[in-house]
């Protein structure tokens, strides 16, 4: 929380909320209009988690800039939640996608793309052996049934906070933060008949002792993790806790997959190249494909045959894994352009220097103005966070995350014309962010808490 301060927002929403009903007339109209056809005013309901009074209206998008309907134009460092990691509107993909589109959608079949996207994959990534998926939250499943099936054990085992987009498996979080096996489906969870925590354990993030405790069964299948966790506020791993991980779950027999959806932000390889991780599954959604819904998983060469093992044991049949879109002419069109002329190492420079720079305006203005805060940054992604030191688990975040501090911020900066992602305080810095737009946010940062501590 701002200590001493929070008494203060109230009034600050107040005044931001009316500053942006007046402002933006259209988004406000065509979101009462809209609410007659789609619930909450907005065809999916994350669209209503912004902070502001009521959905922004987006008109277009240019490299790392959006104008609404309103003739407003923001600085965005949300990028979609990471698929326009690379800038809106790109040519390359733009030019892949209309020339495919021509030619068609989809086919249920490979395109010549297809074999130049998988070994770009391999090459980039380390792992031999790949499939395609339309959403992360889809090849993460994948990754867990074929975990199952493999090893023929029941349990995945999770961090606590962590998130794999639309995957029961993920929804369970340790009780009021505790430490040991207290686990509960998390708070809101709708329509799961199944008690989830039956085979999904959950240990903090950090916490090798808990880990190498829930790994001494010999029930859990596959442990699913960001190799940083993103979506609980940025929570680093600390040092060693990667290579610990990997060797105790070879120890115990147990498959790795390594969701990078959102650290992809790393590095032209992700984190893993990065930081020398080794998967046994790796998983890449959103900006594998510009913003064209697709993904990407990865294997060993010793995974893939032990999953033909296991598909010769288990006979014909449907195997519930695929899905009709996935793989399409589009998607592999998207993933091509992405790979080989938007995904390139000067991109990430220029995205790594950004993020430098951000992150030297944001520890300026808290060292400045003498404020509770610190800043984590994985890569080009950026958080803001209302404690210091920075939280080690998710347990330590939600006792500091002070829900309203993170809305007042993120109205006052959308009124100032700058957008971050709106969970939490993350930031993405892309290629095509300008340094003039990174000093504005610094600078919108800047007022708030000038404003907070003057109120």
């Amino acid at each position: 929380m701002i200590a001493d301060l929070t008494r203060t927002l109230p009034d600050l929403l107040a005044a931001e909320r009316a500053r942006f009903t007046a402002e933006h007339p259209r988004s406000v109209a065509m979101a009462k209009a809209t609410s007659a056809h789609w619930r909450g005013g907005a065809p999916m309901h994350w669209m209503n988690d912004w902070a502001s009074p009521s959905p922004i209206f987006a008109a277009q998008g240019v490299g790392a800039q959006i104008t609404d309907v309103d003739g407003k134009l923001y600085d965005d460092f949300c990028l979609g939640d990471t698929p326009s990691m690379f800038g809106h509107g790109d040519p390359s993909v733009a030019a892949a996608v209309s020339d495919q589109i021509k030619r068609g959608a989809g086919f249920m079949l490979p395109t010549p793309s297809a074999a130049i996207v998988g070994k770009l994959l391999a090459e980039r990534f380390g792992l031999p052996l790949w499939q395609t998926a339309t959403t992360a939250s889809d090849a993460n499943r994948a990754a867990i049934r074929w975990a199952r099936a493999v090893t023929g054990r029941p349990v995945i085992l999770v961090f606590d906070g962590c998130y794999h987009g639309m995957v029961d498996d993920a929804f369970v979080v340790l009780k009021d933060g505790a430490q040991g096996t207290s686990r509960v489906m998390k708070p809101g969870l709708l329509g799961q008949v199944h008690d989830l925590t039956a085979t999904t354990w959950v240990v903090p993030f950090n916490d090798l002792a808990a880990l190498e405790n829930a790994l001494a069964s010999d029930q859990v299948a596959a442990v699913l993790a960001e190799p940083v966790m993103t979506n609980c506020g940025m929570i680093l791993p600390e040092p060693g806790f990667h290579q610990a991980l990997r060797q105790l779950t070879r120890d115990a027999g147990t498959l790795l997959i390594i969701d990078e959806t959102h650290t992809i932000s790393t590095g032209p390889g992700g984190y893993i190249r990065a930081h020398g991780l080794e998967p046994d599954v790796f998983v890449l959604g959103k900006a594998i494909a510009g913003g064209v819904p697709a993904a990407v998983w990865g294997v060993t060469a010793e995974l893939s045959a032990r999953m033909d093992e296991a598909q010769a044991r288990i006979g014909p049949g449907q195997s519930g894994i695929g899905t009709t879109l996935s793989g399409n002419a589009l998607a592999m069109a998207a993933m091509r352009a992405m790979l080989t002329e938007v995904m390139t190492d000067a991109a990430y420079a220029k995205m790594l220097a950004g993020a430098e720079r951000l992150v030297t305006g944001l520890k300026g203005v808290i060292a400045a103005r003498e404020l509770p805060w610190s800043v984590v940054h994985v890569g080009a992604r950026v958080e803001l966070v209302f404690a210091d030191p920075p939280p080690r688990n998710a347990a330590q975040m939600r006792k500091v995350l002070d829900h309203q501090a993170v809305e007042a911020l993120h109205l006052w900066l959308i009124n100032r014309g700058v957008l971050i992602a709106p969970f939490h305080n993350m930031m993405l810095v892309s290629p095509v962010t300008h340094d003039a737009a990174i000093d504005r946010l610094v600078a919108a940062v800047d007022g708030f808490a000038v404003e907070v501590g003057n109120a």
